[in-house]
């Protein structure tokens, strides 16, 4: 793949940096965006990556618009009900995931940042216990950077609420990556509304929605993902700006 072909953003994606790129990106915003997601279902309309791709998406654009750098997302998470479903990788607990992010987080703080954010697209409160204890007891141990803990769904007031597969993820997801939504691979909407958003049949294979919880996504309107995505990243850059 040439530069040319390559996004927009990867100006802030520490993998195409060179040393001395790295070194100027910190030495004017010293933050670094740490992306978490996971491998999962989310229905036959989206990619199983989809949780790391959108905190991954969304670090990129913060970082794009107030500065730092962006490491590459890990795509192994923890916790929430979906770890027998197909094509989901997840892990039993959070040891693994834990002791990588303690070292990312001491080579980080080793390279001059300030700010680490460990920002998650995956929610299930396993992940959110995870990250949320990294961050306790990094802050409590007086080490010189600031470590903070993020996910997709600790923002407020935001056009949709966040869900699982349904129109939210959905909705975000086609902002970023608008070629991995299709959501003519759902069941076609007409004569087969349905409203059980959060119901437990959605655990069932032969639901028409199986895995997904919120509401339909097949009402996707791609025109309202810019407003989520700007309230999502605009909402993070404060965070980020109180901890600088």
């Amino acid at each position: 793949m040439s530069e040319s072909q390559l996004p927009k953003l990867w100006k802030v994606q520490a993998e195409y940096l060179r040393p001395a790129e790295l070194r100027e990106a910190i030495a004017n915003r010293p933050v670094v965006y740490v992306p978490l997601g996971t491998l999962e279902w989310h229905c036959e309309h989206l990619p199983v990556g989809l949780d790391a791709l959108t905190a991954h998406g969304i670090c990129l654009h913060a970082a794009a618009q107030d500065g730092g750098v962006v490491l590459p997302p890990l795509y192994y998470g923890t916790g929430g009900e979906h770890g027998n479903y197909p094509w989901t990788i997840m892990m039993a607990d959070d040891r693994e995931i834990s002791a990588q992010l303690a070292k990312t987080m001491t080579r980080l703080q080793d390279f001059g940042v300030k700010v680490a954010v460990l920002f998650s697209g995956h929610f299930a409160p396993g992940q959110l216990d995870m990250i949320e204890r990294i961050a306790s007891a990094w802050n409590k141990s007086g080490q010189r950077m600031r470590v903070v803990a993020k996910a997709v769904n600790s923002f407020q007031d935001l056009p949709l609420a966040p869900d699982h597969a349904a129109i939210f993820e959905t909705t975000l997801l086609g902002e970023l990556w608008p070629t991995r939504v299709d959501v003519s691979r759902l069941p076609p909407l007409k004569g087969l509304p349905l409203t059980d958003d959060f119901s437990a049949e959605r655990h069932n294979p032969t639901h028409p929605l199986w895995g997904i919880f919120g509401p339909d996504p097949r009402v996707y309107n791609p025109k309202t993902g810019a407003k989520v995505l700007d309230a999502m990243v605009a909402q993070l850059i404060d965070d980020v700006a109180a901890e600088v």
